[in-house]
């Protein structure tokens, strides 16, 4: 079924050897080596039902070879980030960080699951932090269904416009004071985190 990674593909070996580049900086990332694969972390996932692949199963498929897989996966862009797998870990696995590993290698080498363009929400959100300091609503999902689906921006204009009517929605987005300090956090976050 998986393959060694003696006799992996290129791009798998490229993926293996990015991905431990990843892990070293996570604290005792090389414990992912010790999955007693017990299902615990996948117990503990309050998502895991809409995970196609478990975190259980991200550690199997590490295993044999097939991170282009895990990378294809929607699991690591559902990732609620709760840490709940982590915390109960028996093996002291740090789960969630681990998947964070896999998000970014996923972003550096463009390696998305087809159909769940989770990331481009992803890229929406963090560009909006870096402009304004907070989220803007309105934009997010103006861009985000732009770059997916722009039918549902008609079909989502009569949800949107009832939110405004309520003053639920902004129709321009505010920046927030000193907002160069959030920029100095995301700058020294992507420096220490090898992020783009």
């Amino acid at each position: 079924m998986g393959i060694s990674q003696s006799v992996s593909p290129p791009l798998e070996s490229e993926l293996r050897s990015a991905f431990w580049d990843h892990v070293q900086m996570i604290p005792d990332g090389h414990k992912v080596k010790t999955c007693l694969q017990c299902g615990t972390c996948s117990g503990a996932c309050p998502v895991s039902h809409a995970m196609d692949i478990t975190p259980r199963g991200i550690v199997a498929l590490f295993r044999a070879g097939m991170i282009e897989d895990i990378l294809k996966s929607r699991t690591i862009w559902i990732c609620a980030s709760c840490y709940s797998c982590t915390v109960r870990c028996p093996a002291g696995i740090r789960v969630t960080d681990t998947l964070y590993a896999l998000k970014r290698l996923a972003m550096e080498k463009k390696i998305y699951p087809d159909k769940f363009p989770v990331y481009a929400l992803s890229k929406a959100f963090t560009r909006n932090i870096r402009k304004y300091g907070r989220n803007f609503e309105l934009g997010l999902g103006f861009h985000y269904f732009l770059k997916t689906k722009p039918s549902k921006l008609m079909s989502n204009a009569k949800f949107g416009m009832g939110m405004m009517k309520r003053g639920r929605l902004a129709t321009r987005p505010h920046k927030i004071k000193n907002l160069w300090e959030v920029r100095a956090i995301i700058e020294r976050a992507e420096k220490i985190g090898g992020g783009k």
